[in-house]
């Protein structure tokens, strides 16, 4: 499999073999993996899936892996649910939740990219790992160097929910604290990717890292029938994600596992840190930075190394892109757990939410076939919707105390309603 790829310049078109390496020594543009199609069709059979598990490694010739490349686990293959209820709650029909708040093992979509990046950490020979993260990809990075026997240090700034810190914590990585933001944990991983030649997943493996986000819409196209949705309702953080769900379902025509049919991509983010849907919204071909500022910190990526790409595809899909406040992502968090017992991360909430403005503004139509993204699991942002919902008084363990606490509730219940 790895005479079917290499690095290639996304801007000047050099390409440069395979390497630990995410830019573009003769322009400075970053690198990305390129694949030789033509021979990519001799290997890769759509019939060959039937025989395989429901997880990421069912597309492995698709994936820049190594020669011999055994999977050591079965991230992805996460459901694509019928959100009937929330349809019905925005006013549309055919809308779905791909929902990788359960991905294995650390439940969120960053499994994906981890598992690719450190099959190219193994490749090279590198015995420690880590990553510049506002929380799920330490989580992620933890988890699989766990299972896998790789060293674990990851780089986070300091103000992270405390729940995604014991979940990285838990692994026994070694985690250490940036008083930053995550643009300037990025900036001194850089340094420390050269300075101790360590495999940091986003930064010298970044090119092969973020491939495995393209199983995120191989899975899509095949839940939904081996069909392209109209639209998809992507949240945005750096930027890739949405990128690698496109390239998914351009491969997938190329291979002829689907027919063409445009899709519709859709950008969600913070109000609080919306450098690429701003440039969207103001028809800007380059995004200015922002200093984030929203709960949304698993979003909250001022200067997204993708977020020009974004933003141009979005533009040329006939798509759009929004934000949402604070406030408003706590009504999506719960509205999405309310209406189809999903439980998902405030990046969820920001998701949704959009999805909602996008629908209420007609961007999205009642009629088409729509897959909103969730990425993370609720229980790593608990923080964020705590005081929505205090502890109700303790009653006494007998009938009447219980039958004077259901008529209070439903007197309350009424009280309301007259409101």
């Amino acid at each position: 499999m790895s005479e079917t790829y290499q690095l290639r310049c996304r801007e000047c078109g050099k390409f440069w073999g395979n390497t630990p390496k995410s830019f573009c020594e003769e322009c400075f543009s970053p690198l990305e993996v390129a694949y030789d199609y033509d021979a990519l069709k001799k290997i890769a059979r759509k019939e060959n899936l039937a025989s395989r598990d429901f997880n990421m490694w069912r597309y492995s010739e698709l994936l820049p892996l190594p020669e011999g490349f055994v999977a050591p686990n079965s991230a992805g293959g996460t459901p694509l649910v019928a959100a009937r209820h929330l349809a019905k709650n925005l006013g549309v029909k055919n809308l779905y939740v791909k929902n990788d708040a359960v991905c294995f093992p650390s439940l969120s979509f960053k499994d994906r990219v981890v598992a690719t990046a450190l099959a190219a950490a193994r490749r090279f020979e590198f015995r420690t790992v880590g990553c510049s993260s506002t929380g799920n990809l330490a989580n992620a990075v933890a988890a699989q160097s766990a299972q896998q026997g790789f060293d674990a240090c990851v780089f986070i700034p300091a103000d992270l929910e405390p729940a995604k810190i014991l979940n990285t914590a838990v692994y026994g990585a070694r985690i250490v604290r940036i008083n930053g933001n995550y643009d300037h944990v990025n900036r001194l991983c850089a340094q420390i990717a050269d300075r101790f030649q360590w495999g940091l997943v986003n930064v010298n493996l970044r090119p092969y890292y973020a491939e495995g986000s393209k199983t995120h819409g191989y899975e899509i196209a095949e839940q939904l029938g081996w069909t392209l949705p109209d639209n998809v309702v992507v949240p945005m953080a750096g930027g890739s994600l949405i990128g690698k769900i496109a390239k998914a379902f351009r491969e997938l025509v190329l291979l002829g596992w689907v027919k063409e049919k445009p899709v519709k991509f859709f950008g969600a983010q913070a109000t609080g840190c919306s450098p690429i849907s701003s440039a969207v919204k103001n028809g800007l071909k380059r995004f200015d930075p922002q200093k984030p500022n929203t709960i949304a910190r698993s979003l909250a990526i001022g200067n997204p190394a993708d977020g020009n790409y974004a933003s141009e595809l979005i533009r040329t899909s006939g798509g759009w892109a929004d934000d949402v406040s604070d406030p408003e992502i706590v009504d999506a968090i719960q509205l999405l757990a309310e209406t189809e017992g999903i439980f998902g991360e405030t990046a969820a909430g920001v998701t949704v939410g959009v999805t909602k403005k996008l629908i209420h503004a007609g961007r999205i139509g009642a009629n088409e076939t729509t897959v909103v993204c969730v990425t993370g699991n609720g229980l790593k942002t608990t923080d964020a919707i705590v005081s929505e919902y205090p502890l109700t008084e303790a009653i006494a363990p007998r009938l009447d105390a219980f039958e004077a606490y259901l008529d209070a509730q439903i007197g309350a219940s009424a009280a309301a309603a007259k409101v």
